[in-house]
Parts: structure tokens; sequence; C-alpha cells
């Protein structure tokens, strides 16, 4: 009998603990808390731009005065003028050295008055038509083999007296100017009035494009498909047109002007002797600090094609390559790059 009351005992608490299990069964869950929408995730701070490698300085290199730098792109070469002494002086002893793009001197006298049947005095600036290359020597113009560096042509420009800088067009002309100037006392510059651009065809033919003071001793020039833009040595950039006629002045910190040249975006840029400058100009005639320390820096170029700022640096016997940096299409106003570190020999 006891321990039939057990049993019965263990089945009621058995169907007791189903009961329940049942009930929890069809009880229904209770609903999960509604969870906060997550915070969104805040977008990554843009990153800014890397800073341009430092300039290289190709230095100690036996330089002597050097005066304009071109990048010549069928030998992905620079070519760089050396006056070698006095600007306005005929002692056949300039010479012009081959770079590479990384600052190593492939030859230093590249082209040589010491060369038999080459006649080199002050060459300053430079330009390549037609497989040719132009250079400016006082009160001619001298032409040589592209590819050999031979002597092909001797132009003369009558009336000249400081040929300084080249600019070619897309037809091939030459463009030249002549800054106008002579020797001055005590071994410097001055004056001679004969300020003057000059256009040179394909069959060496010499006209004259414009003349006169008002061009206030042009310098560095830029060809474009509408005619040339003009650096002055008393300051400030204007227009040329093809048919010689000058355009509104447009004011440039500085003067002293020399190099001059625009990238493909439409941006200007040009050096400053009095201000030891480049200068970034843009479209809307805003100009900037672009590189700033440099003592003298004399007919810039440029390769395009990995975005270089070639400096000749006219007091310090050195040639400064500088990569520049990404520009908006306004004037920026932060500091600008100073003088380089690094040194190619």
């Amino acid at each position: 009998m006891k321990n039939r009351l057990n049993a019965m005992q263990v089945s009621a608490r058995a169907a007791l603990a189903a009961g329940f299990c049942l009930a929890c069964s069809q009880t229904p869950a209770p609903e999960a808390p509604v969870q906060p929408a997550p915070e969104p995730t805040p977008a990554p701070a843009p990153v800014a731009e890397m800073a341009p490698p430092a300039p290289i300085v190709v230095k100690d290199v036996g330089f002597a005065t050097p005066e304009s730098v071109l990048h010549e792109p069928t030998s992905d070469t620079y070519l760089v003028s050396n006056i070698n002494g006095s600007p306005l002086g005929k002692d056949d002893n300039g010479f012009i050295s081959k770079l590479s793009p990384e600052g190593k001197v492939l030859e230093l006298k590249w082209i040589d008055a010491a060369q038999a049947g080459v006649d080199l005095n002050a060459p300053k600036g430079l330009g390549i038509s037609n497989g040719k290359l132009y250079v400016t020597d006082i009160d001619v113009v001298r032409s040589f083999d592209l590819a050999t560096g031979k002597p092909v042509a001797t132009i003369k420009i009558d009336g000249s007296s400081f040929l300084n800088d080249i600019a070619v067009g897309g037809d091939g002309t030459v463009y030249v100017s002549d800054t106008g100037l002579k020797g001055g006392k005590d071994g410097g510059l001055e004056p001679a009035k004969k300020d003057a651009i000059y256009k040179i065809d394909g069959a060496g033919k010499v006209t004259t494009l414009i003349k006169g003071e008002q061009l206030k001793q042009p310098n560095g020039l830029f060809a474009d498909d509408k005619g040339l833009w003009v650096a002055t040595w008393q300051g400030g950039i204007y227009r040329v047109t093809l048919d010689g006629k000058q355009e509104t002045t447009i004011a440039v910190p500085g003067a002293q002007l020399d190099g001059l040249f625009q990238t493909a975006d439409g941006q200007t840029i040009v050096s400053s002797w009095e201000k030891s400058m480049v200068y970034l100009g843009t479209s809307d005639g805003q100009f900037s600090p672009l590189v700033s320390e440099l003592k003298a820096p004399a007919d810039l170029g440029y390769d395009s094609k990995r975005g270089q700022l070639l400096v000749p640096l006219f007091m310090d016997n050195a040639v400064q390559i500088q990569t520049l940096p990404q520009v908006s299409a306004t004037a920026k106003t932060e500091a600008p790059a100073t003088n380089a570190t690094a040194e190619a020999k």
C-alpha cells in the first residue's frame, strides 16, 4: 500500500511538471527590447595630399652661370645653357650641359665653344623647333642639330642688344625677346632702349613682332595658339597677339621677372630675381608664392611628363629640380616650398 502511494505521488509530481512545461511552451515569449539604431560610422577624414618630395639641387658639377633649362622630350633629358662669364661677353666660352631627370650630369659640355666649329659666347634662352635647338647669344640666335649637337646656322638679328628668352609656337615659329640692356657702369647693366620681340621662321628669316620701350624690358616668353605671354624685367606680365598687338599688363609681386611658362590647366609659373621667388598664377590673375629662397632664379623649364619645375640658379652655379605640388584652380595661400635639401652631382 505504501509503495502504491509513493508511486501515485511520483506520478502526480510528473504530471504537474509536464503541465507546467506545457503552459510555458504556450505562453508567448516577451518581445525583445527595441535596440537603438546604430550610430552612423563617421566618414574617414580626408587625407591631406602628400607633400612633394624634397627638391634636388645639382651643384658643384661644373655649371658656370646657368641661365636656362629646357626639357628635351625626344631624349628625355634636360638641357642647361651656361653663360660662363659676363652675359654680354663675346668670349667664346659658353656651353650647354645635358642632365637626366634625376639630376645626373650626362654631359657637362654637350655643346661647347671649345669644340671645333662651335661659336658660343653667352648662351641664354633655349627652344626646340623642327629638330633644331635654338640658342640666344647676345645679338645672334644660333641653331644646332638636336640629335648631334652640331652647329647648323647663326642668325644675326640687326639692332638687337640683349637677346634673352626663346619660345616656339605651334607652327614652329621661333620667338625671341630682346630685353634691351647694355653694359653699364661698374660692370652692371643699363637700358639700351632696344626692347623688342622678334620672330624667326623655318627658313631663318627674321621679322620684328613688336618693338619699343613700352615693352618694359621683355624677358620670359611663353607661346600659345593666340600669341605670346611676356614676363618683363621691370615687372608684370602681358600678352602680345600674333599680329603684334600688346594687351593689358597683369601685376605680379616683385620685379626682375625671368622664367615663364604655363601648365596644361592654365596656371602660370614665373620667377622673380627681386623676390628670390617662383610664383604661381591662376587664370583669374592671382599670384602666390610657390617656391621661396631661390637666389637669382633665371629662365625656368618644365617637365610636363613628371610635373617637375626646372630652375637655373644663376648666381649659385646650380640647377634645382622641384616636383610641383598639386594645386587647385585658385591660388594657394599656404607657405611656399623652400630651397632644397637633396643634392645630386
